[in-house]
């Protein structure tokens, strides 16, 4: 695949989305440890569905694809829904896709590199997400990168007999730490 360096880290880089990438992408939304991290794990994703999907986010200005820098291997996806200009707000959403790749800092750093260009570019002042209580990696990591309890949606997300909760976490302008992983300083 071809991809473009929009946004570049240190041991990644955010490029469009690339719809060629549907095979991909219906592998991990098919895989039962992705799709449950998701909240998504009755769904079936052909890879039509998955081509329609990302031909969609493609043509979305704030949607990327995560690279890896020195293989150009894709890992994932993430990405702002609902941006608000005028409020300055949006909702960030990310998967690393293949188990390989997590824990080895892919996500904190499209993280901290989607919220460096959310703040410092497109100049937003919020940027909340959501996710499932049993998701307990992906908190981590959300804190790790600034993210603070907003609030919590009480046994709203059923997975089997059980329920869990939906936490709603935010972070603003003026808490991001940036970590000088990315090369937007050059303003």
């Amino acid at each position: 695949m071809k991809y473009f360096k929009k946004i570049i880290g240190k041991i990644c880089y955010l490029s469009p989305i690339n719809p060629e990438d549907s095979v991909k992408c219906a592998e991990w939304f098919n895989n039962t440890e992705t799709s449950i991290g998701l909240g998504e794990y009755g769904c079936v994703y052909s890879h039509e569905t998955s081509r329609s999907m990302l031909e969609n986010f493609s043509k979305k200005p704030y949607h990327f694809s995560i690279v890896d820098i020195n293989s150009d291997t894709l890992l994932g996806f993430c990405w702002l829904n609902n941006v608000n200009h005028i409020d300055g707000a949006a909702e960030l959403a990310i998967l690393i896709g293949d188990n390989e790749y997590r824990g080895k800092g892919y996500g904190k750093e499209s993280i901290n590199l989607l919220l460096d260009y959310s703040f410092n570019v497109i100049n937003l002042n919020n940027v909340m997400l959501s996710v499932y209580s049993h998701n307990e990696r992906a908190i981590e990591c959300y804190k790790k990168c600034g993210f603070k309890l907003m609030g919590i949606r009480r046994n709203s997300h059923r997975m089997g007999r059980k329920f869990y909760d939906e936490i709603f976490m935010d972070i603003i302008a003026e808490e991001f730490k940036q970590e000088s992983v990315t090369n937007l300083n050059v303003f």
